[in-house]
């Protein structure tokens, strides 16, 4: 679908003409295809749901055609989507994001409440990085080397691609002085979408300052083994004075994990079971 700054979005639907529909959001370097994104969508699809699974710009396999990218607080191209889903004419819709998604959508619901479709009867998240320089910190750190060098290869493959459509706005060159994922975002993410480096992308694109002003029923599942996540991305005094944002901490689950036997993922079913009590 064509976004307002001449660019695209790829959404892949499941269609049913229910007259409901999830919206899904992936995570970091994540797309439509990753299991956990098919797992939820064929969950809420065979219990009555149109699905509406949003790529971020470059995460579809194709590159974008503007030099900007995807980013943590890309509220702008969620609300694209959800005004596109909107024209359908669902009576119904909810929200489920994972990690970077998460904190997308919960930033969407907070930041400016009042303007939130109003048809959105809830939203789950999880494994959200609700405090980015927190979670910056702890993917950089070396106990997560192999996940920070993965990240790494991706978004750097992605910037030399991104230079040869625009080499006067994106120079590849300081890709060799990069070893972090705080870098990345200081070099690239954070200039390249407006920001003073990393830690004003981090510090105005951390959802957990708009988790007070949410109005919808939201829930935040982070497991206490995320790897990704420090103490600042467990919001439990936000979710105390809440009457509309929940959270739950279980013990096990790691970062986007929560498996259970069978074939139903635990957060498939506790996401559907959230969902559906609001109905």
């Amino acid at each position: 679908m064509p976004t307002p700054d001449g660019d695209f979005l790829d959404v892949d639907f499941l269609l049913r003409d229910f007259d409901k529909v999830v919206v899904l959001c992936h995570g970091l370097e994540g797309s439509t295809q990753g299991k956990y994104m098919r797992g939820m969508a064929r969950h809420f699809h065979n219990h009555g749901w149109d699905v509406a699974a949003m790529n971020f710009r470059g995460c579809s396999g194709e590159p974008n055609l503007r030099p900007r990218t995807y980013h943590s607080g890309a509220t702008d191209d969620l609300k694209t989507v959800l005004q596109n889903v909107a024209d359908k004419g669902y009576k119904k819709a909810a929200l489920v994001g994972f990690s970077l998604g998460g904190n997308l959508i919960l930033k969407y619901l907070g930041e400016n409440a009042g303007e939130v479709w109003s048809k959105i009867i809830g939203a789950v998240t999880f494994s959200v990085p609700v405090d980015l320089g927190d979670a910056g910190r702890e993917i950089s750190s070396p106990k997560n080397w192999i996940y920070n060098q993965r990240f790494l290869r991706r978004l750097k493959k992605k910037v030399i691609i991104k230079a040869g459509q625009f080499p006067d706005e994106i120079e590849a060159g300081s890709l060799r002085s990069i070893k972090t994922l705080t870098d990345f975002d200081n070099i690239f993410t954070g200039p390249l979408h407006g920001f003073d480096g990393a830690q004003d992308y981090y510090r105005q694109c951390s959802s957990r300052q708009f988790l007070s002003n949410i109005r919808i029923p939201t829930l935040l599942v982070s497991a206490q083994n995320d790897p990704f996540l420090g103490e600042q991305c467990y919001p439990h005094q936000e979710a105390a004075n809440s009457n509309y944002f929940k959270f739950e901490n279980p013990k096990h689950g790691g970062h986007v994990g929560f498996y259970s036997p069978g074939s139903i993922y635990w957060s498939e079913a506790r996401a559907l079971e959230f969902i559906q009590e609001q109905l």
